[in-house]
């Protein structure tokens, strides 16, 4: 890939050691890295520059990251990957729920960060050059949105209309973390935000129906404490 066609990711992160960790992974990756260390210099960076992912630290000196992500989200769906020294699961929740794609927590391994960006990128661009009834596979689960048909290896799967609707939400969502609260909001309306024991009991439903062992799933993963990722891959 030329230096034209690469992604650019910029990094907004105040502590220099860590920007600098991160150019260099990035960039040893194939990719174009941005540095900003405080949020006016990311948010500016991304206006003028928009990049292809932005990955923030929340502990910024200027503005909380928090912020930050409800001001890019006024104006953009970039992908934005979290880097936080702060791992309660609240704090997790509070990023997702307010626009962020997905969340590490410091210390982090870089070939984890590497591969939350790849699927940030991938579903990005599935995103902006997808058909209006796309196809969704991953292993033997196969989604046709437009036919409202899923398959396991081939094989029919009967869903209720809400299971369906619950698997669609986390398809439109695949690889990202969808919290809780993002999935009841979707599924069974703002009403619903805090019916937590309506999402585990549908999820449950929805393994026994597309996982071959429920308790060991190999496609909806439970994000402790968060909520739940379909992976794409």
């Amino acid at each position: 890939m030329s230096a034209q066609d690469a992604a650019k990711i910029l990094v907004i992160e105040d502590e220099a050691p860590i920007r600098k960790f991160l150019r260099i992974s990035l960039e040893s990756s194939g990719y174009v890295a941005i540095e900003a260390d405080t949020a006016a210099k990311g948010l500016a960076h991304a206006m003028t520059e928009p990049p292809d992912a932005v990955i923030l630290d929340l502990g910024l000196p200027d503005l909380d990251g928090l912020q930050v992500i409800t001001r890019l989200r006024e104006w953009s769906r970039v992908p934005i990957i979290v880097v936080s020294a702060r791992g309660r699961e609240s704090d997790k929740v509070t990023a997702l729920d307010a626009g962020a794609d997905d969340y590490l927590t410091k210390p982090f391994s870089v070939g984890e960060l590497l591969a939350r960006l790849r699927v940030a990128l991938r579903h990005s661009a599935s995103v902006a050059g997808a058909s209006s009834d796309p196809i969704f596979c991953v292993g033997g689960l196969c989604v046709d949105l437009g036919r409202r048909e899923v398959t396991i290896d081939g094989e029919a799967v009967r869903l209720t209309p809400t299971e369906y609707r619950l698997l669609t939400v986390l398809v439109s969502h695949a690889g990202k973390v969808v919290t809780h609260r993002q999935l009841l909001k979707e599924v069974w309306g703002p009403d619903s935000v805090y019916e937590n024991q309506y999402l585990r009991v549908y999820m449950g439903q929805l393994r026994r129906k597309i996982e071959s062992d429920a308790t060991r799933p190999r496609y909806l993963k439970t994000e402790a404490g968060v909520g739940y990722r379909l992976l794409d891959e």
